[in-house]
């Protein structure tokens, strides 16, 4: 439900920018259906209503409690603090701009660790990200994006990889990763994430001063 309602909120027009995660985090979008879905920006700053239902195997290390789930993720807190801060009104921020993830499935060890997708055995993972890739590219040509903005290097190449295997010439440029497991994300993460945003000229989509206004 949460993830119908992100989708019929903020997805009514073709989109310029297409900012691109990897997949899903267990405290993340596993929790509330949003991408980087930190629960207390997609409840109380998006304003993201509806019912998050348990699946039918639930990993009991990792309960899913929705949009009340307590625990903040670090990179949602961090993506979802920095367009608040671009933005304090969230429809101008989306009125440009998407957030996508390029691999819809969260996968668990029997530990209760997150998984990435490119962790994954050699043939499963190369059909599960090929079948990411081509539906990544379905969504470029249905929003006619003109730019990827991929959060992480791994999602940077895969989303490389796929437009171009689709003949699709839409640029794709990296930012890093939000993630703390990233040691560059530790230091001054948002300052640097703006200013790669400057560069890449989104800031002035967002109708923001160059210098991060």
């Amino acid at each position: 439900d949460p993830h119908s309602d992100f989708v019929r909120r903020f997805l009514r027009s073709q989109k310029a920018v297409l900012f691109l995660g990897m997949n899903p985090g267990p405290f993340g979008m596993a929790q509330t259906g949003v991408p980087f879905g930190e629960a207390w920006h997609v409840r109380e700053w998006l304003r993201v209503r509806g019912e998050v239902r348990k699946p039918p195997l639930e990993h009991p290390k990792r309960p899913v409690l929705g949009l009340r789930c307590p625990r903040a993720e670090v990179s949602g807190a961090r993506f979802w603090g920095l367009v608040r801060s671009l933005c304090p009104d969230p429809r101008r921020f989306f009125r440009h701009c998407f957030v996508h993830n390029l691999c819809p499935l969260l996968f668990l060890a029997g530990s209760g660790r997150n998984v990435p997708p490119p962790e994954l055995g050699g043939p499963q993972r190369e059909r599960l990200l090929g079948a990411c890739g081509a539906a990544l590219a379905g969504v470029v040509r249905a929003l006619r994006v003109r730019l990827v903005v991929a959060l992480g290097r791994v999602a940077e190449l895969r989303a490389r990889r796929a437009l171009a295997g689709a003949g699709l010439g839409v640029p794709v440029r990296g930012i890093p990763h939000p993630s703390p497991r990233n040691p560059r994300a530790n230091q001054g993460w948002e300052g640097a994430a703006r200013e790669r945003l400057r560069e890449l000229g989104v800031l002035r989509l967002l109708g923001l001063r160059e210098e991060g206004g």
